[in-house]
């Protein structure tokens, strides 16, 4: 009698998508963790830090010799200790690829607002903003690939 072999079926899974990534850069800890939080339920992965620098250091990557290809959004304070928002925006500026800039700031007059467009930012919210505001904005601008529903208006 012959023996019948069976070869392993082999499975490939479906490769879900990643989530969508989002660098926070906010020196007040109290709005960071409000930003990081909002964002986290609407299905981002969220990386924060405290100030321009370090944002930096987190988006520049050694191994690609220049911008980290998997953020998909920075949001930045304007005024931060060391490095401030309009510096990190100048500083993306010469990287093709760079990802879209979200401003926010306690002191957003005329000028901040000109400068900030003519770097090329996204959009500046002035504090104090609506959260909600923010979220729509940023769903719209990079919506979330988790397939989960809006938590805004309920709709998938």
């Amino acid at each position: 009698m012959a023996e019948e072999r069976c070869e392993p079926e082999v499975l490939h899974p479906e490769v879900a998508p990643r989530p969508r990534r989002i660098l926070i850069a906010e020196d007040d800890y109290e709005m960071r963790r409000l930003l990081v939080a909002a964002l986290r339920r609407d299905g981002y992965e969220v990386t924060e830090t405290d100030n321009g620098l370090r944002l930096l250091s987190q988006l520049y990557s050694p191994l690609h010799y220049g911008i980290r290809a998997d953020v998909d959004l920075i949001i930045s304070d304007i005024r931060m200790p060391g490095v401030d928002g309009l510096e990190v925006l100048s500083g993306l500026q010469s990287y093709d690829g760079a990802p879209p800039v979200i401003l926010i700031t306690a002191f957003g007059d005329r000028q901040v607002h000109a400068e900030a467009n003519r770097l090329g930012a996204v959009a500046l919210f002035d504090k104090p903003f609506d959260l909600d505001d923010l979220r729509t904005f940023v769903r719209r601008l990079v919506p979330p690939r988790n397939g989960a529903p809006d938590p805004l208006t309920g709709a998938a």
